[in-house]
């Protein structure tokens, strides 16, 4: 939001002292100035990388280097966390932080699902995609940054871990045989069993794709809602519509923060779901 606002100034500035050069013409079109804001939403690349295997692009981009800032800070964050727990009495506020979330995913979604030993040993996975969503959401509020999580494919990789735990961790609970057979419901009519396999079958995938397109379309509205304020100022170009705009994208740029902490635990808690689901079919 902040760095939205500041490009809007910039390129504001930047049409004004055009005009002047001209003789006092016309600042920028209304449509080039939404452009240039919405450049710095989305993402491109930083260091070019010729060489592309399987004609796969390796460039480092933008957002490469915001997740690569989330994970260093992840464990930064957690390290010193560890470091400090290991001295007895030392919390600090540093500690006190962090550690009500932990617990929150721990003692309120994971273990309430899927019990205290199963839950122990999944607990790892649901923290890391937990805090990494959460840096990644948070990383986006930061001026001049982006939000990883506004990309699409880097929230169907984030679901493609939980696809992958969904079939790899009930396979190995279950076995292969068992992890099939228990797709479809037991005492159904024969007639019933290969339709309902395919619906169930496909209907895990379809899971993991709601996960992306809800994380994608969440991080993603809030920054379109305050660019539609911020453009209306340009259209308008009248202080009556300016304040209130920007008031409205102060707003929405609040509820963005809510949101940041919201999808986190929401897609942490689907996966919980979806993956206790294929460890435990009778349930």
């Amino acid at each position: 939001m902040i760095h939205l606002l500041n490009a809007a100034v910039e390129t504001a500035a930047h049409g004004a002292a055009e005009a002047a050069e001209h003789g006092g013409g016309g600042a920028h079109d209304a449509g080039e100035i939404m452009q240039h804001l919405i450049a710095h939403v989305f993402d491109h690349p930083l260091i070019t990388i010729p060489w592309k295997p399987f004609g796969v692009d390796i460039s480092i981009t933008k957002l490469t280097l915001m997740m690569w800032i989330s994970a260093a800070l992840i464990f930064i964050v957690f390290r010193t966390l560890a470091v400090r727990q290991r001295s007895v009495g030392a919390r600090g506020r540093f500690v006190n932080f962090f550690e009500p979330f932990v617990i929150y995913v721990r003692d309120e979604m994971v273990y309430p699902l899927m019990g205290n030993v199963r839950g122990k040993r999944y607990l790892p996975l649901f923290l890391t995609q937990f805090f990494f969503l959460l840096f990644c959401n948070l990383l986006g509020m930061v001026p001049w940054m982006s939000t990883p999580t506004g990309n699409m494919a880097v929230c169907a990789a984030m679901s493609f871990t939980t696809l992958f735990t969904i079939f790899a961790m009930g396979m190995m609970e279950q076995g292969v045989f068992k992890f099939f057979k228990h797709l479809v419901p037991s005492g159904m009519p024969v007639l019933l069993l290969p339709i309902l396999f395919v619906i169930e079958f496909v209907g895990i995938f379809i899971k993991c794709f709601a996960l992306t397109i809800r994380l994608f379309a969440n991080m993603t509205s809030g920054h379109i809602v305050i660019l539609t304020f911020l453009g209306l100022i340009f259209i308008f170009q009248s202080y009556f519509v300016a304040v209130p705009s920007i008031g409205f994208a102060l707003f929405i740029y609040m509820l963005e923060l809510f949101v940041a902490f919201l999808q986190a635990f929401v897609f942490v808690m689907l996966s919980i779901i979806f993956i206790n689901m294929a460890i435990h079919p009778e349930h």
